[in-house]
């Protein structure tokens, strides 16, 4: 398996950030093509010491980083990508890895 992970930092406007985000960007993402399972924080994003200045953070589960990378160059994917500018006003780090149990 290989996860997607998107950490959007605090936004400028939350509220309008989770409402753009709940209707119309995860209807986006789900359309990219792979796509196994898809989930995103709920409440606070905090970290040992307190807060992290991450508003939600978003996990995406795909077969392989291959199949990440084919989803990204997919028109599905790059609507994905070019929605982000829209309403993630506090930036966003996207990562992609192959994961495995231990």
């Amino acid at each position: 398996m290989a996860e997607l992970v998107v950490a959007y930092k605090t936004p400028i406007d939350p509220a309008a950030f989770d409402k753009y985000y709940a209707e119309t960007h995860i209807a986006l993402a789900k359309k990219m093509p792979g796509l196994k399972n898809y989930q995103i924080s709920h409440g606070v994003v905090a970290g040992p010491g307190g807060p992290t200045g991450v508003h939600l953070v978003a996990t995406l589960t795909f077969d392989s980083v291959a199949a990440i990378q084919a989803a990204f160059a997919s028109p599905e994917g790059q609507a994905t990508v070019a929605d982000v500018p829209k309403f993630a006003t506090g930036g966003a780090d996207i990562m992609f890895f192959d994961a495995r149990d231990v």
